[in-house]
């Protein structure tokens, strides 16, 4: 796989019927290894190890339903209360990041009311945090860590 713009992890990676499969520690499973995959599964360890965020606290494909539709998120983030901290959209690393991820991502929001947003393909990471007296987010040039 692709090297990334992230510190290196070590994973569990197996091959059955000529397929990849990484070991997702969080869905305690093994799943196909796709590009998009090996960006979350990189960006997890990201935020476990580099910003100290809980596996407790972390969601993968959460299923959330925005006008009538099913859709699932990459990564959620709960704070201590159990509300969303943070969402993560997570896409291949050849897939360069539109405007139509940040839409995407806003659109989950509505529904999730995070305090950050965050778009990653491994290479570029965007960090937002959200203002919602002004209506907008604003740029970070990272996360903080979790306290």
């Amino acid at each position: 796989m692709k090297k990334l713009n992230l510190p290196p992890y070590s994973f569990k990676i197996k091959s059955k019927e000529n397929k990849l499969y990484i070991f997702d520690m969080l869905r305690k499973k093994n799943v196909v290894l796709t590009p998009e995959e090996w960006v979350r599964q990189n960006f997890i360890q990201y935020l476990i190890i580099e910003k100290k965020y809980p596996k407790s606290l972390i969601a993968i494909e959460k299923q959330l339903k925005i006008n009538n539709l099913s859709k699932r998120t990459d990564i959620l983030v709960f704070d201590k209360t159990g509300l969303t901290n943070i969402i993560v959209e997570c896409k291949a690393p050849t897939v360069k990041i539109t405007q139509d991820a940040f839409d995407q991502i806003a659109r989950y929001n509505l529904s999730l009311n995070s305090n950050y947003l965050i778009v990653t393909n491994g290479m570029q990471h965007y960090y937002c945090k959200m203002d919602y007296q002004l209506k907008k987010y604003n740029f970070l040039n990272d996360i903080p860590d979790y306290v």
